[in-house]
């Protein structure tokens, strides 16, 4: 009997310990190409992704010299069928008062309404550049001519915006002072029907210094923001009225090499975040060398999931995810600065 009792115990845990590794997370079928094998530009970065019809995807990215040269316009390129069409230049740099600006950090997004909307920047460097826009109507056979945002409007700074509410595109932004370099988020929306921006603080009592947000979706009005950040990690802030305010701005135990994050909402109790999970180095390029997938099922506590990539040298950076209808999950981040790499995978859930 005794013996019996034992088995039956020994059993038990087995089938417990079964149970927990059958509900651990797991990437599988992964793949991963680049978009062209053969750049049309020197320097390609910061690139964007949208489903824009069921299963077939948008991405776009600056591209030019280097960073901030002159000649910096956006590209854009379609997938479909697991293959990319032929990049194309979309956006050209501006001319403005004798001046020629680059281009900057598009986003693409889809609202509910169907427009197919690509935001980005203009201007000489982060902290005086400006926003634009332009707006597809046909999913992307044509585009509106350019439309540059009110006075210190920015617009989506570098991640995808979320749809709060039916026409109201919730966008995480942020600035940098042109004199100390002082780095600051804040939340924009963009309300459709009346083509009319609106500026949200948020409460941020330590004065963290923080740059890019993504968002997570947890319940009805609950919303998270992960946010890049100058302090060695990714800094949190939540809102409880559907994005118009913002408290418990802090960080979490999440290590990030002061490097562009994205993030998606998988259900409710599971998020993944594309992180450099590394300390920032003596340079900013340092500590880029490791991209990874990581997952949550709070928000605040994170695992690895697997790496993207994983060398002594190297920068691969700003990452972009999205989720498509058939569930496969996306990620396009620079490459050496070279190349915009696509992973893509499913999830053993």
């Amino acid at each position: 009997m005794i013996l019996k009792l034992k088995y039956l115990g020994v059993l038990l845990i087995a089938c417990v310990f079964c149970v927990s590794l059958k509900a651990q997370t797991k990437a599988v079928n992964i793949t991963k190409n680049y978009i062209v094998d053969k750049p049309l530009t020197t320097n390609s970065h910061a690139s964007t992704l949208v489903e824009y019809k069921p299963n077939e995807i948008m991405a776009a990215w600056f591209g030019g010299k280097y960073e901030g040269a002159k000649d910096v316009g956006i590209y854009i390129v379609d997938y479909k069928d697991q293959k990319w069409s032929q990049p194309k230049e979309l956006i050209k740099p501006l001319i403005q008062k004798g001046d020629t600006l680059p281009c900057w950090n598009p986003v693409l997004f889809k609202s509910k309404s169907q427009n197919l909307y690509l935001f980005y920047k203009v201007g000489k460097n982060p902290r005086e550049w400006f926003g634009a826009m332009i707006v597809s109507k046909d999913n992307g056979t044509t585009w509106s001519e350019p439309k540059y945002l009110p006075d210190g409007i920015l617009g989506p700074i570098r991640n995808k915006p979320i749809e709060a509410e039916p026409g109201i595109i919730l966008c995480g932004s942020s600035t940098e002072t042109v004199e100390k370099n002082i780095w600051s988020v804040h939340v924009e929306t963009y309300t459709e029907a009346t083509d009319s921006w609106k500026k949200i603080e948020i409460d941020n009592p330590k004065n963290l210094e923080i740059i890019q947000p993504t968002f997570l979706l947890h319940g009805k009005n609950e919303i998270q923001m992960l946010s890049r950040s100058k302090h060695n990690k990714v800094v949190s802030s939540w809102s409880v009225d559907n994005g118009k305010s913002w408290i418990k701005t802090d960080t979490i135990n999440v290590v990030n090499s002061n490097s562009g994050i994205d993030a998606l909402t998988i259900n409710k109790k599971l998020f993944l975040l594309v992180n450099n999970p590394l300390p920032q180095g003596k340079d900013w390029f340092y500590g880029r060398n490791i991209l990874d997938v990581e997952y949550s099922n709070d928000g605040i506590s994170w695992k690895k999931l697997f790496d993207l990539e994983k060398e002594e040298k190297g920068e691969f950076s700003y990452p972009a995810i999205i989720q498509t209808t058939d569930k496969k999950v996306h990620v396009l981040y620079t490459y050496d600065r070279k190349f915009i790499k696509h992973t893509a995978f499913d999830l053993s859930l």
